[in-house]
């Protein structure tokens, strides 16, 4: 304002006053006056509008929030996007506190959080409703034709085909080569440590174990190393695609874009794979890996169910199994390590259970017949996902309108997120829900054992988990073994117990270990 003063000072001089009014008529008016008070119509106007879609927003949003607890009116435009692209658990637990339905918008998506067990599983297993949509970006990375987003009958049908890649049969060829592969990390581990006795984080060394053992459960010899070693490197881009929030553009130097690239390398080497294993078992070669098993399965006299899946397909799963074994299959590896770290004394039993089981024989692979002997070893596992789930919540979207409630309805179109948390800390469940108290699971009548409904790490409905006894298995086989081979000693820092949320929970200093060699019994 004081520069268009100074200007129009400068362009015109007045008059002095005089006791005639018409002295002012002869006044010339600058022509930039009348410019700019077009410029000002256009201002204005512009204003008024952006004014009008900004009060529509904030009328839209507190139409759709109700009575629900939440912000009375958002931010414009991002709402909740600044905490949503460093989320803490402090956060959630805040939001999750603030009622068992609460309402929330990020970039105009109106989002209702449920906190309840009962509103939680009534999302999980409300398909007509209400279908998992994880991510903003999933759809981009993992492909909107990949199974995990089916709904409905296709969905059931295709479930069926892949409950059998978890069969009993199947898993006793699965855990040799798991057991095989932890046994040459840990070498590799110790080697390290050796050289370098300093605590190192655990973070990446974890996942890579789990990447490969993965891999080789999933393909066997059917990748190359160096294929393997590509994909393991390149599978960090998609996890952090995968986040809660993220830049929702594939634009080149966006995390979406990376994962996407990342994407197309790991699918171009899991279809070579499922090709091989076709040829593989066309030539009479018993299964050696979930792909071989798959391909007998669909050729088994009493099979029934579709037969003509392609190569893509088969890759789409495989690829979609990899984002749960990176992810949720890492996080509960990470923590059990770092549980039994701090909790000695369980690290005492289980080694006493192993030694037992084993007879001594620490060089004995396990067996899913020895795994049935180790019911202290599979409650800690348990217990262990329960104190920190992988996996707090799963984002779903409403397919219509979803009456969620008596006295609420979820809009359709919105993202409904059910949380997993509260379930699993519930005290009149789980009393002294924080601490880590795996006997809780050996009592059939405890109030763990007696409220399944609660123990939601898996999620629950159409959509649970596929793999849990594959994960499980893994991470209680990887556990047991390095307990001993190895002892290990937690560094604990100022974040041990904080927790850095990516598509998985993680500690946030990335669980500094020290690794030596166990003497043999």
């Amino acid at each position: 304002m004081a520069s268009f003063i100074r200007q129009f000072t400068s362009s015109a001089v007045l008059p002095v006053a005089s006791s005639t009014s018409s002295s002012f008529v002869d006044i010339p008016i600058p022509s930039f006056i009348i410019s700019n008070s077009k410029s000002a119509t256009w201002l204005y106007t512009t204003v008024a509008i952006v004014g009008a879609l900004l009060l529509l927003e904030q009328s839209v949003y507190r139409s759709k929030k109700k009575h629900l607890p939440g912000d009375s009116w958002t931010i414009p435009i991002i709402g909740k996007f600044a905490d949503s692209m460093k989320p803490t658990m402090e956060g959630y637990m805040k939001q999750w506190n603030s009622g068992a339905l609460s309402a929330i918008s990020v970039f105009n998506i109106f989002i209702v959080m449920a906190s309840s067990n009962e509103y939680s599983r009534k999302i999980l297993n409300s398909p007509a409703h209400a279908e998992p949509c994880l991510v903003h970006s999933a759809k981009q990375i993992l492909m909107p034709d990949n199974w995990v987003f089916l709904n409905g009958k296709s969905h059931v049908e295709y479930r069926k085909v892949l409950n059998t890649l978890f069969t009993r049969k199947a898993l006793s060829i699965y855990i040799g080569i798991q057991d095989a592969i932890a046994r040459k990390h840990f070498v590799q581990w110790l080697a390290d440590a050796q050289k370098d006795p300093s605590p190192q984080s655990i973070m990446m060394t974890a996942r890579h174990l789990n990447m490969i053992t993965s891999l080789r459960v999933f393909c066997g010899n059917h990748i190359p190393e160096h294929g393997a070693i590509e994909i393991s490197e390149k599978y960090w881009d998609i996890t952090q695609a995968l986040e809660l929030v993220n830049f929702p553009l594939a634009v080149p130097g966006t995390k979406v874009y990376r994962a996407i690239q990342a994407r197309k390398v790991a699918i171009k080497w899991l279809e070579l794979a499922a090709s091989k294993a076709k040829t593989s078992v066309a030539n009479g070669c018993e299964p050696e890996c979930m792909l071989d098993e798959w391909v007998k399965e669909l050729e088994a006299p009493g099979y029934k169910g579709r037969k003509d899946f392609s190569d893509r397909e088969m890759a789409m799963v495989v690829f979609s199994f990899l984002f749960a074994s990176q992810d949720a299959m890492s996080s509960g590896l990470i923590y059990g390590f770092q549980h039994l770290a701090d909790n000695p004394d369980i690290l005492a039993k289980i080694r006493e259970e192993q030694y037992r089981v084993r007879a001594g024989d620490v060089d004995k692979p396990i067996t899913l017949e020895m795994l049935d002997q180790m019911p202290y070893l599979k409650a800690f596992v348990k217990e262990s996902m329960r104190v920190k789930p992988p996996v707090t919540m799963v984002p779903y979207r409403t397919t219509k309108a979803f009456p969620i409630s008596n006295d609420y309805t979820v809009p359709a179109n919105s993202m409904v997120i059910p949380s997993f948390y509260n379930s699993l800390h519930d005290p009149s469940v789980f009393p002294e829900h924080d601490k880590l108290i795996p006997d809780r699971w050996l009592d059939p009548n405890s109030s763990a054992n007696t409220n399944p409904r609660n123990y939601l790490v898996f999620g629950s409905g159409p959509h649970k988990c596929v793999g849990i006894e594959y994960a499980t298995m893994n991470i209680g086989l990887v556990l047991a073994t390095a307990s001993v081979l190895m002892d290990w000693e937690h560094h604990i820092t100022p974040e041990s117990e904080q927790v850095q949320i990516i598509a998985t929970l993680f500690p946030k200093d990335g669980c500094l270990m020290k690794f030596t060699p166990r003497p043999r019994p």
